[in-house]
């Protein structure tokens, strides 16, 4: 384990405090656990809005090239409630888009994050609403805490045209102020992730963006030329890989020949971080995020996760593992639970408190859900196809093989 002698080698030269730290690594791994920080009771202020000290298990991180972050936060109650909340609200909506893909209400592909809630939000409460995030298919919970409603998230699921894409995109393809998707081809966000973070360089934003993907992407050619044009402009990009231990139909360690996905940039510095803890999850974007607009360029982070369900709802994710490590994987490690854990243990908020704001949350989703069911279909009509291709006011005179009525058919 990293020794606080170690941490304090972040002060010595990058290839001075290297060896030691990577020594430290080889003897332990990051930990799944759920609720692994501790805090000073007698520091917790009674304010809400005050912040205290926490500090994080010694199994929270592990680097490659790279010094470890510190591992001390600081939070607020407010916070800790607002995080608890949001990762509620994720996992309700999920639960409702499950209910309502088995309902055959939602048709087409859907993914769901169902167990994964900590990644997404503890992203968003390291980063600014000026930074970027792009991801793939399983982006429902990223789409909300960038600021979509639940029920545009909900609406598009159901291909109503007040969907956050009008109906267009379904499950895999969302996208808000911020927020680059939801994109459906695997792998292909990655290099667009690359796209974003140079325009922020290139207008001399203090910027990061948020690239992320999954194990299952980690394979894909893309993936390393993007990582190879960031490193060589030293781009402000956080690539991340959501390693939630299995594929579709296979586990990782079938898939790929290296699941260190966190040294998969060989000439980038890697992070790899409990993806179950909240917490952790903060601390490592955040200081991730100050790296890269320091400016030595990209950090590829490996988010420990799991998926609770299949790889879609077309897989019952039950042939290549057991439901006695799914069972074991939500009794022991829910990201929920564990920061439920330290609310009550802090003194942050009552048991009552946290049952009332279980109820407002699903109050909240139940809401949205039926706003979203009663939205009206959308009208069938070619002139649908014709829209949202160009911003209107900007559509070319000539098209190429379209003749004059079927260029202006859509304005």
């Amino acid at each position: 384990m990293f020794s606080r002698a170690l941490r304090a080698t972040r002060a010595v030269p990058m290839r001075a405090a290297r060896a030691p730290a990577q020594l430290a690594v080889a003897r332990r791994s990051v930990t799944t656990n759920a609720a692994s920080a501790q805090v000073d009771k007698s520091s917790i202020p009674s304010s809400d809005d005050e912040p205290f000290q926490i500090t994080l298990s010694d199994e929270s991180f592990e680097t490659y090239e790279l010094d470890p972050p510190p591992y001390t936060l600081e939070v607020t109650k407010k916070e800790l409630k607002q995080m608890y909340s949001d990762m509620v609200v994720i996992r309700q909506l999920e639960m409702a888009a499950d209910r309502l893909y088995k309902e055959k209400k939602i048709r087409g592909f859907c993914h769901l994050s169902t167990g994964q809630e900590a990644v997404a939000v503890g992203i968003e409460h390291a980063i600014e609403k000026s930074d970027d995030l792009i991801t793939a298919y399983r982006c429902h919970g990223y789409a909300y805490m960038r600021g979509a409603t639940v029920r545009s998230i909900i609406g598009e699921l159901l291909g109503r045209r007040e969907g956050i894409s009008y109906g267009k995109g379904g499950s895999m393809h969302m996208f808000t102020k911020g927020f680059y998707g939801g994109n459906g081809i695997v792998g292909a966000q990655v290099p667009v992730g690359a796209g974003l973070a140079f325009a922020h360089k290139y207008t001399g934003r203090k910027n990061a963006t948020i690239i992320l993907y999954g194990d299952g992407a980690s394979n894909q050619g893309q993936v390393f030329e993007a990582f190879n044009m960031a490193k060589l402009w030293k781009l402000p990009a956080l690539f991340g890989c959501e390693n939630n231990k299995y594929g579709m139909g296979t586990s990782a360690a079938r898939s790929s020949a290296l699941t260190d996905y966190y040294k998969r940039g060989q000439y980038i510095p890697g992070l790899k971080v409990n993806g179950m803890d909240v917490l952790a999850v903060k601390a490592a974007v955040k200081y991730g995020k100050q790296f890269t607009e320091d400016g030595p360029g990209p950090m590829v982070l490996e988010y420990v996760t799991y998926r609770y369900g299949g790889h879609s709802m077309s897989d019952p994710g039950t042939t290549y593992r057991t439901r006695e490590e799914i069972q074991r994987m939500r009794s022991t490690n829910d990201p929920i639970a564990g920061l439920k854990q330290h609310i009550l243990d802090w003194n942050v908020a009552s048991e009552e408190e946290l049952k009332a704001l279980d109820k407002e949350a699903r109050a909240h989703v139940n809401e949205e859900v039926s706003i979203a069911e009663a939205m009206a279909a959308p009208e069938a009509t070619p002139k649908i196809l014709y829209e949202d291709i160009y911003v209107r006011g900007s559509e070319p005179q000539f098209i190429r093989g379209r003749t004059a009525e079927e260029n202006f058919y859509f304005r």
